[in-house]
């Protein structure tokens, strides 16, 4: 049995690992991917592994990853063991970038794409209140937020401006479309 990829997109700051977090606690058979990320783990937000520059290469020449990428000045992996969750009919969630959802497209076949957006008045103040970057960092990466996804992938927007529980409401519909699978 294979099970099912969703990319999991969007804006910083519209919620993306709330969402993924929050998911993973109703729906316990799913399964949240740990990004490898070239940043240290202090950094805040979503779990992920922090590692440097020299390790993300050596790891990445051992073919350790699925899928790699770069965005924001940092390097970001989908570790291979990715596959072996699929290939026992888990779902699985990876919070991506939208730059690398062609790539990604590639990886996976029969990924599935959930694109989070907000308000851009409600991603500036969760940018702001995240405290990790500048004023014009989180100016560019509301202008990012405007950028349009690739054609062709299999898109379902989800809007959590409102209550989180709308969001998460409707991202449960998408990943266990039958009642009875949620707890």
């Amino acid at each position: 049995m294979s099970g099912a990829i969703f990319a999991i997109v969007g804006p910083s700051g519209a919620g993306k690992d709330t969402l993924m977090q929050a998911a993973a606690a109703r729906l316990p058979d799913l399964y949240l991917v740990r990004r490898v990320i070239t940043r240290a783990e202090d950094a805040g937000g979503e779990e992920f592994e922090g590692i440097t520059e020299a390790e993300f290469s050596t790891r990445l020449a051992r073919g350790e990853f699925a899928l790699h990428w770069q965005a924001h000045g940092l390097r970001y992996g989908i570790p291979a063991s990715v596959l072996d969750h699929l290939a026992r009919g888990k779902t699985v969630l990876f919070n991506g970038s939208r730059a690398m959802l062609d790539d990604a497209a590639r990886a996976f076949p029969g990924l599935r794409v959930i694109h989070i957006t907000a308000s851009d008045a409600l991603l500036a103040q969760r940018l702001h209140a995240r405290d990790r970057e500048t004023a014009p960092d989180i100016a560019a990466r509301l202008t990012r937020a405007r950028l349009p996804l690739p054609e062709g992938l299999d898109v379902t927007e989800i809007d959590n401006s409102g209550p989180l529980d709308a969001a998460l409401d409707r991202l449960i519909s998408i990943l266990a479309p039958d009642p009875e699978t949620t707890t």
